[in-house]
C-alpha cells in the first residue's frame, strides 16, 4: 500500500503545491482519492494515476480547498470511460447536494459532448452515499470507517480508518484533536493529518489569517494525537504557512519532541509506502 500526497497546500495559491488531495494505492489499480483539491487530477496524473483506477473518492468536508477540482475528477472519469462505469463518491452529509450543483453546472458542456461524439451516449453515472460516524463500508478491498472530526464552524466534518490487510491508514482532514480523531488513529500504520504552525501563524497581523487557529491542528497537536494512539508513521500535509524544503527539519525537530516515530513532511507527490517501511 502507497500513500501519496497530491496536494499539500492550502487555500493560499502556491505554484508549488496542489489543493489538498491525497491518494491511497492499493495494488496498481486500485486507488483511493481522499479530498479533491485544486489540480489534484494533474497530480494523479504525475503519480500514475487515472480517475478511472479510483475505487472510490473520500470527501472529508465542503471547504471549497479540498472540494474544488471534484468537478474535474466526475468529467475527465467521464470522458476517459469507455463504457458506463459509476463513481462512487463518499462524503459527509452534504456531499449529495454539492454533488447536485456540481451536476447543475457540468450540464452544458455534457450536452456539448454528448451531441459531439456518437459513442458517448450516457452521462456521468455518480453514486453518491452519505456518511455519518459509527458507519462502515468497503471501497474496493478495503475497509473503511467513519469518524467525527472537529472542524466547526465547516460541520459534519469526518475522517477515515482505512483497513487492508495488515495494514490501516487514518486519515483526518482538517480538525482539532477529539475523540473521533482519536478513535481513527489507535495503532494506526500511518495518521495523515493537515497541520498549521500555530506559532508563524500568530505572528501574522491578519485577523482573518488568524482564525484558522480556531479549527486546524497545530503540528504539535498532530505529534500528540499520534502519540497518545501509537501510531506508527505521523505525515503533515496541507502545511501552512507552506514551508520551505530547507525548514522541513524545523518542523519535524518541533513533532519530534512529542512524537518518536517516524514523521513525514514533504513536496507534492511524497509517496510512503508502508511495505516498504516495514
Amino acid at each position: 500500500m502507497e500513500i501519496v500526497l497530491l496536494g499539500t497546500g492550502s487555500p493560499i495559491p502556491d505554484p508549488n503545491r496542489a489543493g489538498p488531495a491525497t491518494l491511497l494505492k492499493v495494488g496498481v489499480v486500485e486507488h483511493v482519492l481522499v479530498d479533491a483539491g485544486r489540480g489534484c487530477i494533474m497530480r494523479m496524473a504525475a503519480a500514475g494515476s487515472i480517475p478511472g483506477s479510483l475505487s472510490g473518492v473520500l470527501v472529508t468536508h465542503l471547504h471549497s480547498d479540498h472540494v474544488t477540482d471534484l468537478s474535474d475528477v466526475i468529467s475527465t472519469h467521464w470522458i476517459m470511460s469507455q463504457e458506463p462505469t459509476p463513481l462512487r463518491i463518499f462524503g459527509p452529509v452534504g456531499i449529495a447536494e454539492f454533488i447536485d450543483h456540481t451536476m447543475a453546472a457540468l450540464a452544458p458542456d455534457i450536452g456539448y459532448r454528448m451531441a459531439h461524439h456518437e459513442d458517448l451516449t450516457w452521462e456521468p453515472i455518480i453514486e453518491v452515499v452519505e456518511l455519518e460516524p459509527g458507519d462502515r463500508f468497503e471501497v474496493g478491498t478495503s475497509s473503511v470507517s467513519v469518524h467525527r472530526t472537529a472542524h466547526e464552524p465547516a460541520e459534519p466534518a469526518i475522517g477515515y480508518r482505512l483497513e487492508h490487510g495488515h495494514y490501516v491508514v487514518a486519515l483526518a482532514g482538517d480538525t482539532i484533536p477529539c475523540d473521533g480523531v482519536d478513535e481513527m488513529c489507535v495503532d494506526a500504520d500511518a495518521y495523515v493529518q493537515t497541520v498549521i504552525r500555530s506559532d508563524l501563524v500568530q505572528q501574522i497581523p491578519n485577523q482573518r489569517f488568524n482564525d484558522i487557529l480556531d479549527h486546524h491542528s497545530s503540528v504539535i497537536d498532530a505529534a500528540q494525537t499520534a502519540a497518545r494512539n501509537s501510531v506508527g508513521r505521523l505525515v503533515l500535509t496541507h502545511m501552512v504557512p507552506a514551508p520551505q524544503p530547507e525548514q522541513y527539519p524545523e518542523w519535524v525537530a518541533l513533532a519530534a519532541e512529542h512524537f518518536d516515530g517516524e514523521i513525514i513532511i514533504g513536496d507534492d507527490l511524497t509517496v510512503i509506502d508502508l511495505v516498504e517501511r516495514d
